[in-house]
């Protein structure tokens, strides 16, 4: 698909950037002093100028777009995505709460809503596109995903290998492997990087994660205090030293790109 490496390569994205400033200044450090080679914004939370800002002082660091529909408010008009968001106006707060009989337009309408605040933002299309929990999992979902990436030729995640047939059959590129994951214990220790990175299969991973300072703007979240964890486990030398020692070469979605 378009993969200009050779060998293991692997993409390390830290996603949730502009969640809070404290998710944010965890994975900055997490790719100043740790293998973390990507990003993903969400831009209807937070402070999107002191995103840009901040990223902006981090030429190295690749950001793509982390679209959501989960939590906060849209950017779409309300009217043309009402089955998406609640009372309140918000999102209704995880992926089970969208609806199975989802209209594939309302997505599209979010979803373009949220890559033209994007690139307003930024000022250049995001490297790779990814959803907040996965919500690309639901079909609909993922239909629309899909419609947005198809013409603009941009990277998308896949989260298991029917999901990444189906962006293949799309012409979709989409690394060949996804790891990580989130739950009631950190995810990513350095242990589990370690070994991670020992087992590592030729050609291009993405191993995702969450580093960041725990801060009471994410107080409501199930994955809080875990970010702590991540961020010590992704900036310890021994998961360097292991990259290194296994010839895997750090890497952004930025290989997936067509040649000019």
């Amino acid at each position: 698909m378009g993969v200009r490496t050779t060998g293991k390569a692997l993409i390390v994205t830290a996603d949730d950037f502009n969640l809070s400033a404290g998710v944010s200044r965890g994975i900055i450090e997490g790719h100043q002093h740790g293998i973390v080679t990507e990003t993903s914004v969400l831009v209807n939370l937070g402070d999107l100028r002191s995103a840009v800002e901040v990223l902006g002082a981090t030429p190295r660091l690749a950001v793509g777009l982390h679209l959501n529909l989960t939590r906060g408010r849209p950017l779409a008009p309300p009217n043309a995505i009402g089955e998406l968001i609640g009372r309140d106006g918000q999102f209704r707060g995880s992926p089970q709460a969208l609806s199975p009989l989802l209209e594939v337009t309302s997505v599209r309408q979010e979803f373009q809503a949220q890559l033209d605040s994007f690139v307003q933002a930024f000022g250049r299309l995001p490297s790779h596109l990814d959803t907040h929990h996965h919500v690309h999992q639901h079909p609909v979902v993922l239909e629309a995903l899909l419609d947005l990436a198809t013409p603009l030729k941009l990277p998308v995640r896949g989260v298991d290998p029917p999901m990444r047939q189906a962006m293949y059959a799309r012409g979709v590129r989409t690394p060949s492997q996804l790891l990580g994951d989130v739950g009631e214990s950190p995810y990513w220790t350095v242990a589990r990087l370690v070994a991670a990175v020992r087992d590592l299969q030729a050609g291009l991973t993405e191993l995702m994660c969450h580093p960041g300072y725990f801060d009471e703007a994410i107080a409501y979240s199930r994955y809080g205090p875990q970010r702590d964890i991540e961020r010590e486990a992704l900036c310890d030398p021994r998961v360097a030293t292991t990259v290194q020692d296994m010839e895997v070469q750090l890497v952004t979605y930025a290989v997936m790109q067509d040649p000019l």
